[in-house]
């Protein structure tokens, strides 16, 4: 029996494996790029929650680069919305220096708030 063996019909390759011809399958190749917090809060999301999104991002080999925009997106709206909320309850620099403990009280809050709304916008949706 020969090692392996292509289809003429259809092209696809098979190697032996035991007593079985199994297909020679392989993901298209894709580009790596880094997945920050969000994005892999996402690929949790879309795993337990969306699976045909999943599936068809896997198999036709985008769901790296999804996850890195959808981190891209995630953490510019958390950035921003830090800022505006920062700014919106004036605090400061100034406040920074001046009392330490309820900067960081502050931003704090500010941060959480910013994570639920990043994650209820983006990453869960």
């Amino acid at each position: 029996m020969n090692k392996h063996i292509t289809d003429k019909k259809t092209g696809i390759s098979y190697t032996l494996q035991g007593d079985y011809y199994l297909p020679d399958l392989a993901l298209p190749p894709e580009e790596e790029q880094p997945i920050g917090i969000w994005g892999q809060r996402h690929l949790r999301y879309i795993r337990q929650h969306k699976r045909l999104l999943y599936s068809n991002l896997l198999t036709s080999g985008k769901l790296n680069s999804y996850l890195a925009d959808i981190d891209r997106q995630a953490e510019e709206m958390f950035s921003r919305l830090v800022k505006q909320m920062a700014e919106r309850e004036g605090i400061s620099e100034k406040l920074k220096a001046g009392n330490q403990k309820l900067w960081v009280g502050k931003m704090n809050t500010i941060r959480e708030a910013a994570t639920e709304v990043v994650t209820n916008d983006l990453i869960c949706n």
